[in-house]
């Protein structure tokens, strides 16, 4: 893959093309990790703040938001990609919403409304739209609110390559023939993580490691940053 292919851009391109299999996957329930521990431990990390609004940054086909709805959390779910928003929308209840959105679009301001936590679950993949989004999130919550990410666990993803921060090749490994033109990615260290956080103004309130039952090792990384009051 060449430098050109290792953007933002190209990620959004990848999940344009990618939507409809993406769907089906998360109907189907095909994602081993995500039925086992991940999806667990957002929602869990979500409730255990006791939020009453909720903003899901990436919201895809929206299972997140519909999980949170139904726990009694108003949520506005938001994506870039327009056939994800409309499949969330089909099946929005009265306390969700839908709205198609950047997060360059976000992070300018497009927004005008404020929230006790936003969420972003797997949805961090880029560089510069990452790091414009989460230097925005003040803009985006209550004095007091939370910002929870969960990423893939970079001492599990990083592999082989050196610990070290930059673009990685995508791969669709493990979720079926229908998905093509894997999107590229932003390796970020835990420490640049941390870094994130806290140069955008956020306090870091805990880290945690989610363990797939079955191999014993980190399933994914979930930080939590709050907007001091």
């Amino acid at each position: 893959m060449s430098d050109s292919e290792f953007s933002d851009e190209k990620i959004l391109r990848s999940w344009h093309k990618n939507a409809a299999p993406w769907i089906r996957a998360i109907d189907g329930a095909t994602i081993a990790s995500r039925k086992l521990v991940t999806d667990a431990a957002i929602v869990a990390a979500v409730t255990g703040l006791k939020p009453a609004s909720a903003l899901d940054i990436g919201c895809g086909e929206g299972w997140l938001a519909r999980e949170l709805a139904a726990l009694n959390i108003e949520v506005l779910g938001v994506d870039a990609v327009p056939e994800l928003v409309a499949a969330a929308q089909r099946r929005a209840g009265t306390r969700e919403s839908y709205r198609q959105l950047s997060y360059a679009a976000l992070a300018a301001g497009a927004l005008q409304r404020h929230f006790d936590t936003l969420v972003c679950n797997f949805s961090l993949l880029g560089r510069e739209s990452v790091e414009a989004l989460v230097g925005a999130a003040g803009n985006l919550l209550r004095p007091g609110g939370h910002l929870l990410i969960q990423t893939l666990h970079p001492y599990e993803a990083c592999g082989n390559a050196d610990y070290t921060d930059g673009w990685r090749a995508g791969s669709w490994a493990g979720f079926g023939d229908d998905f093509s033109d894997p999107a590229p990615w932003y390796f970020r260290t835990l420490g640049n993580w941390v870094d994130l956080l806290v140069q955008s103004g956020l306090e870091v309130v805990y880290l945690r490691e989610p363990l797939h039952p079955q191999t014993g090792r980190p399933a994914s990384l979930i930080l939590c940053g709050r907007l001091r009051k």
